[in-house]
């Protein structure tokens, strides 16, 4: 590495052990040294909203904590021993061997070990996941590409129609991923698909991985992690994709999602409308709430926002900040390490959204960075910070609204709560005005 970054926003790409755990009775199998795991689950556990170890995470994952003697003789025996033992003792339909950095560097071949298993009939893949290759949401795409590849294979689809596979947000990642996730398969259910939703409580598990070819379509809300994956499903089982930039938030969004997908799907106009009309009836009596609540605190409430997360959840939240509750932007900065190409893209999105977005969008993985410009772009009493626990510090520190949005997130347990679809902007308004009466 050739600098040095404050406050770190996500982990090594082996953390993507999380999105294994996030698959209902998958278990990671480490092949590394001692404390990758650890680290990992201690990041999620701790600086992920409290979001528990899933099945067989924490201390149950299993490991080869490769020491000297696997370095300089090679451990691809202490490898078989591992997976051997854990197919023993870790009764799972799907164990995934994650490599670090010192079974990459030293060329143990891990992946002809993982299948040597699959050839005698036993679920496990392997996947490229050395720290020093790429950060979390690469290893969540080696995950999920591996699992397409090596356990859902070489199939021939047997599309029907309605089914779509959901690509989102990355699990654990995002500290509210598992009520995201619920609120995606929702809104999509009230359209009538059939919603592969791959991870957490909603997901039926391998059966739906094994699924996946047999999808209509393929859907990526996101500007651009998981988008290798749906390509990469495009190519194999020539199953087509349709992006939506972002995971919407609030009723303006939602519904723009839900028209393009029901017009993707071939959905019948006046059903999508019909199942909108219902939704926001409901979001809007409880929306209107909030009209009442400013005529009593206007000059209270937070015109003006920071926002520091992820692209995905960004876009989500500053639009419908923005474009539903009217509140000016002041800086957006995205912590997610997007690629060129992708910060083009996603700035035009913002764009896209809203005027008001103009030098106000910042890409930075620097935290201690981050928090400069957000200081000297202050300036009423009356701002609103969106971010994590660093961010907390900041606006307790110097006298600011704030509510939590990313990781690391250290004093909140966030549960199933989501900031998605209709629900999910609810319940962003509420914990945008309870910070109002600390």
């Amino acid at each position: 590495m050739s600098t040095i970054i404050e406050q770190p926003r996500y982990s090594c790409a082996i953390s993507a052990q999380q999105s294994v755990l996030a698959i209902p009775r998958a278990h990671p199998i480490l092949h590394s040294g001692p404390g990758c795991s650890e680290r990992s689950a201690y990041f999620s556990l701790t600086a992920g909203g409290a979001k528990g170890i899933g099945y067989t995470g924490g201390a149950h994952v299993s490991s080869t904590n490769s020491t000297q003697k696997e370095i300089v003789f090679g451990g691809i025996p202490k490898l078989r021993d591992t997976i051997n033992g854990a197919l023993k003792v870790i009764d799972a339909d799907l164990y995934v061997v994650l490599t670090g950095c010192t079974s990459e560097i030293v060329g143990d071949d891990s992946f002809s070990a993982a299948q040597e298993f699959a050839q005698q009939g036993y679920p496990v893949v392997a996947a490229g996941t050395a720290g020093f290759k790429g950060n979390v949401y690469y290893g969540y795409k080696e995950v999920v590409c591996a699992i397409i590849n090596q356990f859902v294979g070489d199939t021939e689809p047997n599309v029907r129609k309605g089914v779509v596979n959901v690509f989102s947000v990355v699990p654990y990642q995002n500290p509210y991923w598992q009520g995201d996730l619920e609120e995606i398969k929702r809104i999509l259910q009230k359209l009538g698909l059939k919603v592969n939703i791959l991870f957490g409580a909603e997901s039926a598990g391998v059966s739906e991985w094994k699924d996946i070819p047999n999808a209509e379509f393929n859907l990526l809300l996101s500007p651009w992690v998981g988008k290798e994956i749906v390509e990469l499903l495009q190519q194999k089982y020539g199953t087509p994709y349709l992006e939506f930039p972002y995971v919407p938030v609030g009723a303006e969004s939602t519904g723009r999602l839900l028209r393009k997908v029901g017009e993707y799907a071939g959905i019948e106009k006046a059903f999508v409308e019909q199942v909108i009309a219902e939704q926001e009836k409901t979001y809007y009596s409880y929306f209107a709430d909030l009209e009442n609540f400013l005529t009593l605190f206007n000059n209270e409430f937070a015109w003006e926002y920071f926002a520091v997360a992820d692209s995905n959840y960004a876009l989500g939240v500053s639009s419908f900040l923005t474009n539903e509750l009217g509140m000016i932007p002041k800086g957006i900065y995205i912590t997610d390490d997007a690629k060129k190409p992708y910060q083009d893209k996603i700035r035009k999105q913002f764009l896209t959204e809203n005027e008001q977005f103009t030098d106000v969008l910042v890409f930075e993985n620097d935290g201690g960075l981050v928090q400069r410009d957000l200081r000297s772009r202050q300036g009423s009493d009356r701002e609103l910070i969106l971010g994590s626990t660093w961010e907390k510090i900041l606006a307790r520190e110097t006298n600011k609204y704030y509510t939590s949005l990313s990781l690391p997130l250290t004093q909140d347990f966030t549960l199933n709560r989501s900031y998605t679809g209709y629900r999910g902007g609810l319940e962003l308004l509420k914990e945008i005005t309870r910070d109002m009466f600390r």
